[in-house]
């Protein structure tokens, strides 16, 4: 009885802990405070490289990234270009 009356305080405790994580992390959000890793990528180069007819090994080699960080900010430049398309049609 003991146990579950201490379980029971343990788990509204917990959930207390919870809700003004999540406040916290809402109130920082609404004053421009990012979060997570800082972008390492410029991806203004990779897209100027691609631009100028180098590959994707070659632009990985020269901004020292993984080929697949390349593919994936030439995807993600394109449906940008695709989204902002649509809005303009």
């Amino acid at each position: 009885m003991v146990v579950t009356i201490l379980s029971a305080v343990a788990e509204a405790e917990r959930l207390r802990i919870l809700e003004r994580t999540n406040e916290g992390r809402l109130e920082a959000k609404a004053n421009g405070i990012k979060f997570g890793r800082k972008p390492t990528v410029d991806k203004q180069k990779v897209l100027t490289l691609r631009e100028q007819g180098i590959g994707a090994t070659k632009i990985a080699k020269q901004l020292k990234i993984g080929r697949s960080t390349v593919y994936q900010v030439l995807a993600s430049l394109q449906k940008c270009e695709k989204l902002v398309k649509k809005s303009l049609a």
